[in-house]
């Protein structure tokens, strides 16, 4: 930390501290700020200890959960409008608890920054995308109360001190997507914590079971919901094995699976059906701690297979799970599965179209695994066509044909390929110059005035809480 540097104390606002690509991010920042001295406290409306990253069960990081009694939804509607009142809730309790913060971070959701403007903290907004450029807007009811809520993004992300982005794509969709801010954010590429990728793997976790394979690996990893395209993977894989191009490979698809988001379990089933329908043999693996006969269980695919509580010390090390199933489903993957994963896959395959960045082509490319991406978005920034991985139209057949040919490439020029995305990522991802960039930028935005008075906040909350009361009113009155 730079000598003129003092001690921050620094919240982070995060909705859901999951798995996903976000929460990695918000996760790793605090890490990364934490070893320069810096105070780092997160808040967040759901923390499930069995669905999460290490460092936030562990207690490398302060994670306060909050939120008020209010429900997710009503009956399955009304989400935005639940989750806005339940994220002002928490934005209250954090100005109410006087910590004092001199940052604070706000992730994903820009419609709590009015009300953090009651902390007096500096306010940095981290836009992974244009929120309302993702949401759907199908149906009478719903575009009606979008239109509020679209508006509302723009006005409130505006009102932040700084704000960042993940790559020049989304820089570009956000100047385009909100002209009312008049300026054009800054780029923060995302880290790695590459410490947690040299790990070996615990090869005596009983979650490697269903998983220990000799065969080559075929890897998707993205959470369970359908604007990720995971039947891309699926159908090329099915292709590769009706020409004959799959040989021994097999595909494993993991992701991040929560038993609260509906969407999660339905896409998973779909997927696994999907699989089934394209005549691929298809496996599920249940997220470790699940047993059979648990309340998330039986939102499983019927197909589901339990790890025992224990590993037999006698069996072979190199067993062979694989030998008759060709694509594998692990929902809510851990971080040993992933390591493991990544350690005996031959490519990664990255499926989503218009991605903002995409955190998995990195973690693949640092642990010298060819990726295979659609050209589009992020991956456009990441992977160098040919020299780290390949980038093909989103399309079965030109990724069948990608995949197969990095299924045949000799050892040595797989080897190189790999070396290469290893070194990309090393250089420009690593979590030290990460932490240093964004304290810099930290220390920057407390040199100038705030942006926006508190007076503003005030109106602009009383109108946010009375847009959300509003439409969760008439979300319970109608269902």
């Amino acid at each position: 930390m730079a000598q003129q540097m003092r001690r921050l104390k620094i919240g982070m606002f995060h909705p859901n501290l999951g798995i996903g690509g976000a929460e990695r991010l918000v996760v790793d920042a605090a890490v990364s700020l934490q070893k320069l001295g810096h105070q780092v406290i997160i808040y967040t409306l759901h923390h499930d200890p069995t669905h999460c990253f290490d460092e936030t069960r562990d207690g490398t990081l302060d994670v306060r959960v909050g939120g008020g009694i209010l429900p997710s939804s009503v009956l399955g509607h009304g989400h935005l409008a639940c989750t806005t009142l339940r994220s002002l809730w928490l934005a209250r309790t954090i100005v109410n608890a006087r910590e004092n913060f001199d940052i604070m971070l706000v992730d994903q959701l820009a419609l709590v920054i009015p009300m953090l403007r009651f902390a007096r903290a500096r306010i940095l907004f981290y836009c992974h995308f244009p929120d309302y450029l993702q949401a759907r807007h199908d149906g009478v009811w719903r575009a009606m109360y979008r239109v509020v809520f679209d508006f509302l993004e723009q006005v409130t992300t505006r009102e932040a001190d700084e704000v960042l982005v993940n790559s020049r794509f989304t820089q570009e969709v956000f100047r385009q997507a909100f002209p009312m801010i008049g300026r054009v954010p800054r780029v923060l590429l995302p880290p790695l914590n590459l410490a947690a990728y040299d790990q070996a793997v615990d090869s005596g976790d009983v979650a490697l079971w269903g998983l220990r394979t000799c065969r080559p690996l075929v890897v998707s990893v993205n959470r369970f919901e359908r604007r990720k395209d995971v039947r891309l993977a699926i159908e090329a894989m099915a292709q590769l094995h009706g020409d004959g191009r799959a040989g021994q490979a097999c595909l494993v698809v993991a992701g991040g699976w929560d038993a609260l988001v509906a969407e999660n379990t339905e896409c998973l089933r779909e997927l696994v059906a999907l699989a089934e329908t394209l005549g691929l043999r298809a496996r599920t693996l249940a997220p470790s701690g699940v047993r059979a006969g648990d309340a998330r269980a039986a939102l499983l695919p019927s197909d589901t297979q339990y790890a025992p509580l224990l590993l037999d010390a006698a069996e072979d090390a190199a067993a062979e799970d694989l030998a008759d199933v060709d694509v594998v489903f692990v929902p809510s993957f851990t971080a040993n599965q992933r390591t493991h994963l990544l350690a005996h896959a031959r490519c990664v395959v990255y499926t989503p179209s218009n991605e903002h960045l995409g955190i998995v082509p990195l973690e693949a490319m640092y642990m010298r695994v060819p990726v295979v991406a659609v050209d589009s978005g992020g991956p456009r920034e990441t992977v160098v066509h040919g020299k780290t991985g390949f980038l093909c139209p989103p399309a079965a057949e030109a990724f069948a044909d990608a995949v197969a040919a990095l299924l045949a490439m000799d050892d040595a020029r797989w080897a190189a390929m790999g070396s290469a995305g290893r070194e990309r990522v090393a250089k420009a991802h690593a979590l030290d110059e990460f932490g240093a960039q964004l304290e810099r930028i930290m220390a920057g935005m407390l040199q100038r005035e705030p942006n926006a008075p508190v007076v503003l906040g005030v109106l602009l909350s009383l109108f946010i809480v009375g847009t959300a009361a509003l439409v969760f009113v008439c979300v319970s009155l109608v269902y």
